[in-house]
């Protein structure tokens, strides 16, 4: 079992950064892939960054790559997402999920549905 929460979700202006936190207790063994969510009002989720256990293996929706960094600390038990040149499109609420994969892709990765454990989620809202 693996319980998550996040922390870090704030109102900015355009340009602005924000980073999330995830706090996972539980049974590191129980996970080997983490990964951030978001989803707004009318729209579905959307996978936005994932790690692998290890932190080797980092993959990013086309959507934030290059101001969006996730990070794990050394003993894998917070798992973060710098978020930097935040735009009103980012405006959604974020999730934090945790999971076994048995695939590594990045489909599969940023899909969601491998993903056992969920968070409630910290809003990020971005105004202009």
């Amino acid at each position: 079992q693996v319980r998550l929460m996040e922390s870090g979700g704030d109102s900015v202006q355009v340009g602005g950064s924000l980073r999330l936190s995830c706090a996972a207790s539980g049974s590191v063994n129980s996970r080997n892939f983490m990964g951030w969510f978001r989803q707004s009002p009318g729209n579905g989720r959307e996978g936005v960054a994932a790690i692998s256990g290890g932190g080797t293996i980092t993959y990013y929706s086309d959507s934030v790559k290059g101001r969006f960094t996730i990070s794990q600390d050394n003993d894998k038990t917070t798992v973060y997402l710098q978020m930097d040149s935040l735009e009103p499109m980012d405006t959604a609420m974020y999730y934090c999920a945790a999971g076994f994969l048995d695939n590594w892709s990045q489909a599969a990765a940023l899909g969601g549905e491998s993903y056992q454990y969920w968070g409630q989620g910290t809003q990020v809202t971005v105004s202009s």
